[in-house]
């Protein structure tokens, strides 16, 4: 189908909770390179807002996907799953928690997280611990209890009153988180860096000062892993940047490579207070997902993509920095491995995004100063050179035409 036909049963059927989109539709990828309705290519820095960690097609991912597909993609989880438990195995043993409980999506694993943290208060016989501390910002989905979650009024408005109670602080201020926890907090949970307000990476002292608290308080401390972790920050997760430990932390995205899955992992203490009926998932954890993640944690631990990854994210983010030497246009750039924000001084990111798209490149657009850059993982030190001159050559256009 041409574009236009696509467009139109779009409007005509689906609801409008994307507004205007992209106009492009893809229709096959390869690598980091995808092919558009009309045949145009284009080199994608975006990868499904950080899911694609493999690309597209990738020969290993594909062979098992079409293994499974042939064999049995779902059962209940009445019943045993090989995939689900050696998937488990590997993430457990590959962090610093005890038990797992696979899910859908990210928001569904933030979901699970926080029913987690109020049920070990419940087992302690301290119900009133309740209130869980996020961060201004923060964003951790779209259920009703991770909209309350997410410290972003523009999300949280249409459905207020909102159900679960979360206390916002602003992110990298001790002084503020050390005034929220009160006899009530149960658990405080930050993504590492801020991935949908603009790549904001958070301070090791701020974090040290969330693991001080937790601990002499007794508070749960739940890391967002769901866009930092499975190697898009040049290790499998973000919080071995910052030598903590965590009592929960929630996957999705890059976890499937781009089939869904979502997860999240507590330790044993935590985990325990979970007994049976407690939580569930009918699709959580099915053969099919979980081949995925098996197929990928395989590629980061195993084949050297974890290590490239790191390697790639360090030469891209050299690459920037240079960059914006030379045009004072850029104002910052941020973040970690393949997880990097260019912050521009003015509002152009918009107009940037759209340009790099015409010359064959794909990019996120955060707010109106940000470009969010996430690539597939296997993403090679070539592309970034090629991203980067594109960079370059919409940056000198601007002046021209100034």
């Amino acid at each position: 189908m041409h574009l236009e036909e696509i467009q139109k049963l779009d409007e005509k059927y689906y609801m409008n909770t994307f507004g205007q989109r992209t106009p492009v539709c893809f229709t096959k990828g390869e690598g980091i390179v995808l092919t558009d309705t009309e045949g145009k290519i284009y080199r994608d820095f975006f990868a499904g807002i950080a899911v694609n960690s493999l690309g597209y097609g990738h020969p290993k991912m594909v062979r098992a996907l079409q293994d499974q597909v042939a064999k049995i993609t779902h059962v209940s989880n009445v019943y045993y799953s090989e995939n689900q438990a050696c998937l488990a195995q590997k993430l457990v043993e590959n962090s610093c928690l005890d038990r797992i409980f696979f899910a859908n999506t990210g928001a569904e694993a933030n979901e699970g997280a926080i029913k987690l943290a109020r049920k070990y208060f419940v087992e302690k016989d301290q119900p009133d611990r309740h209130e869980i501390i996020t961060l201004k910002n923060s964003f951790h989905g779209r259920t009703l209890a991770t909209v309350a979650a997410t410290g972003q009024e523009k999300y949280q408005k249409p459905y207020r009153p909102l159900l679960e109670k979360f206390v916002h602080v602003e992110a990298n201020d001790c002084k503020a988180l050390r005034q929220a926890v009160t006899p009530n907090t149960a658990a405080i949970m930050v993504e590492l860096i801020q991935g949908e307000s603009g790549v904001l990476p958070l301070t090791q002292e701020y974090v040290d000062t969330i693991a001080e608290l937790c601990q002499k308080e007794g508070i749960l401390l739940i890391i967002d892993e769901v866009q930092t972790g499975i190697g898009r920050t040049g290790k499998l997760f973000a919080y071995e940047w910052y030598g903590i430990q965590p009592d929960i932390i929630t996957l999705a995205k890059g976890l499937g490579g781009g089939i869904p899955i979502g997860a999240f992992l507590a330790k044993e203490k935590v985990a325990a207070a979970f007994h049976p009926g407690d939580h569930g998932t009918t699709f959580g954890g099915n053969p099919l997902s979980t081949r995925a993640g098996l197929v990928v944690m395989e590629e980061l631990l195993e084949n050297g993509l974890l290590q490239h990854a790191a390697n790639v994210g360090e030469y891209f983010q050299k690459q920037l920095m240079e960059l914006a030497e030379r045009h004072t246009e850029i104002e910052t750039v941020r973040g970690k491995g393949l997880m990097l924000g260019v912050v521009f001084q003015d509002e152009i990111a918009k107009d940037v995004g759209t340009a790099l798209r015409g010359k064959g490149y794909l990019v996120g657009v955060v707010g109106t100063r940000v470009l969010r850059i996430v690539p597939p993982l296997v993403v090679m030190k070539t592309d970034v050179d090629g991203l980067i001159e594109a960079l370059s050559a919409v940056l000198e256009e601007r002046k021209q035409t100034a």
